[in-house]
């Protein structure tokens, strides 16, 4: 083989092992991608419901309801605007409580209740996931134009 096939073999073969490893990678981020949703848009059908994401609002106050295995709680989440029943197994943390800020990841079944696998709440007084500000403030802004 002469040098400049062999250059062009090794450029080649570069060419396919840096493709293949982009394309690698790019798979791996797109299935570990999680989005943000808040309960209006998962009542308008815009969350899917073959994929893992995140919700996010405030714990509608005396939804919370705990079953007697001592891990699994049922509640609901909403914007103030929608509300959306969660069940989640596992220990919530110390500062889940209703009527504060909470984001829990996990799937959206068919019949419109999400099965949390994973739920964070607010660290202080004054906090509530940026996210889930945003979601409450725009869905109290499309009630007060309603109301109008």
């Amino acid at each position: 083989m002469q040098a400049r096939h062999r250059k062009l073999a090794l450029i080649a073969f570069a060419v396919v092992a840096v493709g293949i490893a982009t394309t690698l990678v790019l798979n791996a981020f797109r299935s570990n991608l999680v989005f943000f949703f808040t309960p209006t848009q998962v009542a308008n059908g815009e969350a899917p419901t073959a994929r893992t994401f995140r919700i996010g609002g405030l714990v509608e106050a005396g939804s919370v309801k705990r079953q007697a295995d001592g891990l699994t709680a049922n509640f609901v989440v909403t914007d103030t605007a929608r509300a959306i029943p969660v069940t989640y197994t596992g220990i919530l943390p110390d500062l889940f409580k209703e009527g504060k800020g909470v984001v829990a990841e996990g799937r959206l079944g068919d019949d419109g209740h999400f099965t949390a696998t994973q739920v964070l709440a607010k660290h202080d007084e004054n906090y509530m996931p940026p996210e889930a500000a945003d979601a409450v403030a725009q869905a109290q802004k499309a009630q007060s134009t309603v109301a109008e």
